[in-house]
């Protein structure tokens, strides 16, 4: 692979991206496509179709020696002997009352998995089980769960493989602290599924001679094995020295924000600790070691309190933003949780406003400000302290990060200067010596005081824990 391009997949749930990179870390080129939804299943047959195309695009511009995926959670393949394929099911599927109520009594507790219970199909385990029940010829006979990221490896390579990093994603599949499959999915025979274990930057082999004449790319491409994406963002965000030794925490935003803390030097994580019913688990990372998170769906909840007036993460017109934010405070105007139903910290809050936002302006600023404030809580629940990077789309959200920065005062809260994301994080999996181009930049708090309006806040929010 010496001296030549890699190529990084990375299947988010709203959107796919490619990435085109030098090994010393520099961009050639960068393609994204918004996925198709149909509410039951993923969008195989669309994002094959793009990957195929854009591929072929990077292989007229490079020679490419490496492919990695990235991709979300709670999402797997059912590979058939006969080469059929079931789903991937699309995690925000619902699943009967009944059969959650079934695939509950059975689930290992909490403390075993570190996999909080998640509604709809956001606990894989779920998935499975409603598949076996509904269409049980999908698992009758010899089958193997793909995983996401790993169905786009073995696509491309032929090989199937399995990897610890989605494995440990609220999965209900995984034993972090013994590193082996959950008792439930040896039980239901599903752990006997699995591909054999690899490492996120180990190469599964080459890319296969169809693939190779279909995009042209060299046949000696190597395809390698590849991870969850807010994981792959932890890889790219631990590049940093002030990250590197842990005891800090990295806040990735995008459709997810996931709070990961990564522990200190022999800190041993007690899963007990987290509290399950407020949408904590712990992620494992690419090198097996436990990690304390915390989420909620910010920026699908963004878009909904800014439907129809602009994005939070506008770049031209944060000023304007700042100023109506302290408009926002002084009315006491205020979002309370949750926007989307049964996830992050509030699970069980319905979303309202107390003192409705007057204008578009004020909206948008008291969106930030919710954010900001759920984030906030998140990073408490999972004990973050110190150092805090915020990382992704809504890390160009001036306000949201300056309202973070002054909510915890305490903490140092870092931006960095250039994109350090998923992406880079997996390029950083196969040169792990890369660095970072820029230094991080140390967010300056909202001028605005916010201690009361956080006191006010949580009052209101905590009675819908």
């Amino acid at each position: 692979m010496s001296g030549r391009a890699i190529i990084v997949i990375d299947i988010g749930k709203t959107a796919s991206k490619l990435t085109l990179w030098t090994r010393d870390g520099v961009v050639l080129d960068r393609r994204a496509r918004a996925n198709a939804a149909d509410g039951a299943s993923l969008d195989v047959a669309g994002i094959e179709a793009w990957l195929a195309a854009t591929l072929t695009e990077f292989a007229r511009q490079a020679d490419v020696g490496a492919i990695i995926p990235a991709a979300h959670g709670a999402a797997a393949a059912i590979m058939r002997q006969n080469g059929e394929i079931w789903g991937p099911i699309d995690y925000e599927r619902g699943i009967s009352t009944e059969i959650m109520g079934q695939y509950g009594a059975m689930r290992d507790p909490f403390a075993h998995t570190g996999s909080p219970c998640l509604p709809n199909g956001l606990n894989l385990g779920a998935q499975l089980f409603a598949l076996e029940l509904e269409h049980p010829e999908a698992l009758a006979g010899p089958s193997q769960i793909l995983l996401w990221p790993q169905y786009w490896a073995w696509r491309l390579s032929g090989v199937a493989a399995s990897e610890v990093t989605s494995l440990g994603c609220h999965s209900d599949l995984w034993a972090p602290a013994h590193a082996t499959a959950s008792t439930l999915a040896t039980a239901r025979g599903w752990a006997a599924r699995l591909p054999p274990l690899r490492r996120a930057g180990e190469a599964l082999g080459p890319i296969t001679p169809d693939w190779a004449a279909r995009t042209g790319l060299p046949a000696d491409t190597q395809i390698y094995c590849g991870l969850h994406d807010s994981n792959a963002a932890l890889v790219a965000a631990r590049g940093f020295p002030a990250l590197a030794d842990g005891d800090a925490t990295v806040l990735s935003t995008g459709t997810w924000f996931v709070a990961m803390r990564v522990p200190k030097a022999g800190e041993i994580v007690d899963i007990d600790t987290l509290p399950e019913t407020r949408d904590c688990l712990v992620n494992v990372a690419a090198d097996g070691a436990l990690i304390p998170s915390a989420r909620f769906m910010g920026g699908r909840e963004l878009d909904i309190l800014t439907d129809g007036v602009g994005r939070v993460d506008d770049t031209t017109d944060q000023t304007a933003l700042l100023a109506a934010a302290a408009d926002a405070v002084a009315a006491g105007c205020m979002a309370l949780p949750s926007f989307v139903p049964s996830v992050g910290p509030f699970p069980r809050g319905a979303g309202r406003w107390i003192n409705p936002p007057v204008d578009a302006a004020r909206r948008r600023a008291a969106a930030c400000l919710y954010a900001a404030l759920v984030a906030d809580v998140g990073l408490d629940l999972i004990g973050a302290r110190g150092v805090i990077l915020i990382e992704g789309r809504f890390a160009r959200a001036e306000l949201f990060v300056r309202a973070l920065a002054a909510l915890r005062p305490d903490d140092a809260v870092y931006v960095p200067n250039d994109d350090v994301d998923v992406s880079f994080g997996a390029l950083r999996l196969l040169e792990p010596a890369l660095k970072p181009a820029g230094a991080l930049t140390r967010v300056t708090p909202l001028a605005v005081s916010l201690s009361g309006y956080k006191r006010d806040w949580r009052v209101a929010a905590e009675t819908q824990i």
